[in-house]
C-alpha cells in the first residue's frame, strides 16, 4: 500500500493500476494521434490508461488540475525532471544485474543503484522543500517524502552507501601478469611506477595532436579475467565483502513503493506538458477549465483542434481559433455551412475539450467551462464496408441507435454528417427523429450537418454557421460564427459570383 497518489485523492483506489481500452470516440477525435505521440518514448510507464479513463467528479479533476498549476513552476517541473531521469539510469542499473554473471561485481553494481536512488530522493527532497506547493497531491507527497529522508531507516541506509562506498575506493592491491598466470596481493606500499612513466614522456608532448585510442562501449559487465581478479580481491579483504555482501541481503528492495509509484505517476503530467510546450511557445493558449456536472450553461474561447495544431505549429502555418457558447435551455449545437469549411473540425476540437478536460489536463482554449459526461457517442462519416453486408445508411442508423439506447441527459453526443447517404427528404426526417431523440433526453450535442432545417427545431437548438469571405464566397475563413443558417444565401452568392442566378441567367438569354 502507498502512502500518496498524484493521481487520486486515495492512493488506494483501484483505478490506479485497473488498464483500460482506448474509449471509441477517440479515432473520431483524432485524440488517437495524440496518444500515439504521448506514449511513444514512455511506454514503460504505461500510463495510457490514465489518458483514456474520464474521471467521475469534479473534485478528482481539481485534484489534478492543481498539479498542473503547481508544475507552471519551471524550478518545480525541472526538479521532477531531475528526479526522473535519476530513477531511470538507476532502473536500468537494477535491470543489469541479471546479465552480470560475477556475483561480486554485481554486487558493487547494485550499491552503485542504491547510492544513485539515495542522491535522487535527498535531491528532490531539498529541492521541492524550497517549493511553493499549493495541491494537495504534491503537498502530501513532499510531507511523505521529508519524514522519510529524515527517517532512521533512510539514515541508516544512507550511512550504509557512505561507509561502503567510501570503503571501496580506498583498496589497493597489486597484480603481476606472467604469461598465462595472474597474482592479485595487497599494495604493500610498492613504488607506482605509472606516474614515473608519465613523468618521462611528458617532455616529448606537442600539444594537441591526434588521438589514437580506441574508445570502447560503457559495460556493467566485466570479463572472465577481471571476474577471477575480483574473486581474489574478495579474499584480501574478507571483512569489507562480508559488509557488501551483507547490504546487497538487508537492502535487496531498497526502493520506497510509494517513491517508486509517484515517479511513475508524475510522468501522466510532465508528458502533457511536454506535449503543449511547442504549442505554447508558438502563442497558442491552453487552460484549466472550469468543469460542473449540473450546469450545461458551456463556452470556450480560442479553441483549436490540438492534434491538427501539433502538426501546423511544425510548419510554421497560423492556427484558426473559436469560440462557442451555450445557455439556458440550449443543448445542441447545429454546425452548417460550405463543406471544407471547418465544420468536422469544430466537432473534433468539442469532444476533445470535454475529454481532456474530464481528465484533469490544459485543454486548447484561452478560456474554457465545460461538462462533465458520463460518456461521449461519436459518430462521423465513414466509408462504407463491405464486410457487413449491410449499406452505409443501415450501418449508421444500428450505430446511433445503439448509443440512444445508452445514453442519458448527462451523456454527450458528436453527429458528424450523418444520412448523407440517402435522399433529402430521407435524411431530413431520420435527422430530425435523432435531434428530437437528443432533445428529449436533454444531452448535450454537436451536428455537423448540410441541413439547415435542424438549427430552427427548438429552443434547445443553438445554430453555428462557417463563415465565408464576404467578397468571395468561395474563399473559407474556418471561423464558426454563432448565427441562423443561410445555406442559401451561401449559395446564391455562390451563384452571383459565377452569373447564375435566375436574374442574370434570363438578361443573358435575353442579349
Amino acid at each position: 500500500m502507498i502512502a500518496v497518489s498524484v493521481l487520486f485523492e486515495n492512493p488506494n483506489d483501484p483505478r490506479r493500476t485497473a488498464a483500460t481500452e482506448m474509449p471509441s470516440y477517440f479515432t473520431d477525435l483524432n485524440l488517437d494521434q495524440v496518444a500515439d505521440t504521448l506514449i511513444k518514448d514512455k511506454a514503460f510507464y504505461k500510463f495510457e490508461r490514465h489518458f483514456y479513463r474520464p474521471l467521475k467528479s469534479v473534485d478528482e479533476i481539481s485534484y489534478r488540475q492543481d498539479v498542473f498549476r503547481d508544475l507552471e513552476t519551471p524550478e518545480l517541473r525541472t526538479a521532477l525532471n531531475l528526479f526522473s531521469e535519476r530513477i531511470q539510469r538507476m532502473r536500468r542499473n537494477l535491470e543489469s544485474l541479471e546479465r552480470i554473471y560475477s556475483t561480486w561485481h554485481r554486487k558493487g553494481w547494485f550499491l552503485k543503484a542504491a547510492k544513485d536512488y539515495r542522491d535522487a530522493v535527498r535531491t528532490l527532497a531539498d529541492d521541492m522543500q524550497g517549493c511553493i506547493l499549493n495541491s494537495r497531491a504534491l503537498r502530501g507527497f513532499n510531507s511523505f517524502l521529508q519524514s522519510y529522508v529524515a527517517g532512521e531507516s533512510f539514515g541508516h541506509f544512507s550511512a550504509e552507501i557512505d561507509g561502503l562506498t567510501h570503503d571501496m575506493g580506498e583498496v589497493q592491491y597489486n597484480i603481476t601478469i606472467k604469461d598465462l598466470t595472474v597474482k592479485v596481493q595487497k599494495y604493500d606500499g610498492e613504488p607506482d611506477y605509472g606516474a614515473d612513466i608519465d613523468a618521462t614522456f611528458r617532455r616529448f608532448s606537442q600539444g594537441e595532436v591526434k588521438s589514437y585510442l580506441k574508445k570502447y562501449p560503457e559495460s556493467a559487465g566485466v570479463d572472465h579475467v577481471q571476474a577471477g581478479i575480483l574473486e581474489c580481491v574478495a579474499k584480501l579483504f574478507p571483512e569489507l565483502f562480508r559488509r557488501l555482501l551483507t547490504f546487497y541481503s538487508t537492502h535487496e528492495s531498497f526502493i520506497d513503493e510509494t517513491i517508486d509509484v509517484f515517479e511513475r505517476e508524475v510522468q501522466f503530467y510532465l508528458s502533457w506538458l511536454d506535449y503543449i510546450e511547442p504549442l505554447r511557445k508558438a502563442g497558442l493558449a491552453l487552460c484549466l477549465p472550469a468543469i460542473s456536472m449540473d450546469n450545461k450553461a458551456i463556452s470556450a474561447r480560442g479553441i483549436f483542434d490540438i492534434a491538427l495544431a501539433k502538426k501546423v505549429v511544425l510548419s510554421a502555418h497560423p492556427i484558426v481559433k473559436n469560440d462557442f457558447s451555450i445557455s439556458g435551455s440550449e443543448r445542441i449545437l447545429v454546425v452548417t455551412g460550405p463543406n471544407q469549411g471547418g465544420k468536422t473540425t469544430f466537432a473534433r476540437v468539442f469532444g476533445q475539450l470535454h475529454h481532456l478536460a474530464s481528465i484533469g489536463c490544459l485543454v486548447p482554449a484561452e478560456e474554457a467551462k465545460l461538462f462533465l459526461f458520463d460518456m461521449i457517442y461519436s459518430h462521423f462519416e465513414r466509408e462504407e464496408s463491405m464486410k457487413s453486408h449491410r449499406g452505409k445508411l443501415h450501418e449508421e442508423l444500428v450505430a446511433i441507435h445503439r448509443s440512444l439506447e445508452v445514453a442519458t441527459s448527462r451523456s454527450i453526443l458528436i453527429l458528424n454528417e450523418v444520412f448523407t447517404s440517402t435522399t433529402l427528404k430521407d435524411s431530413i426526417f431520420l435527422s430530425r427523429k435523432v435531434m428530437e431523440r437528443i432533445a428529449a433526453l436533454d444531452a448535450i450535442s454537436v451536428c455537423v450537418t448540410f441541413l439547415d432545417e435542424l438549427a430552427t427545431l427548438g429552443e434547445k437548438f443553438a445554430s453555428f454557421v462557417v463563415a465565408v469571405d464576404p467578397k468571395d464566397p468561395a474563399i473559407r475563413t474556418f471561423k464558426i460564427e454563432r448565427r441562423p443558417a443561410d445555406g442559401l444565401a451561401y449559395a446564391r452568392a455562390l451563384a452571383e459570383k459565377h452569373g447564375l442566378t435566375y436574374e442574370q441567367l434570363r438578361r443573358r438569354i435575353a442579349s
